[in-house]
């Protein structure tokens, strides 16, 4: 699963500087997207902008679910997991 691909990523993206820094440039690109899976997919980790896309919105759409109906509004920023690897990784890497 890309969760998994993505918390390996982190992990060695915190080990290694050559590899953060090389994640963190992907975000220069026009197609940051794209660049970052490109880079992933170079570098040995499955991970494609379809499946990124995709666990954002499964994990938001399970929030929404669990709570009966109660939570009717996704909270913003929920569903881009792409932005939240990033986060991770800037901020708590």
């Amino acid at each position: 699963m890309v969760e998994r691909e993505l918390d390996r990523l982190l992990a060695d993206a915190r080990r290694d500087k050559e590899l953060k820094n090389e994640l963190i440039k992907t975000r220069e690109s026009g197609d940051p997207v794209g660049e970052f899976c490109a880079l992933c997919e170079k570098k040995g980790y499955k991970i494609t902008a379809g499946e990124l896309f995709a666990v954002g919105q499964d994990q938001t759409d399970a929030k929404l679910r669990s709570v009966n109906g109660g939570g009717v509004d996704p909270i913003d920023g929920w569903d881009d997991t792409y932005e939240q690897f990033f986060t991770e990784l800037i901020w708590c890497g």
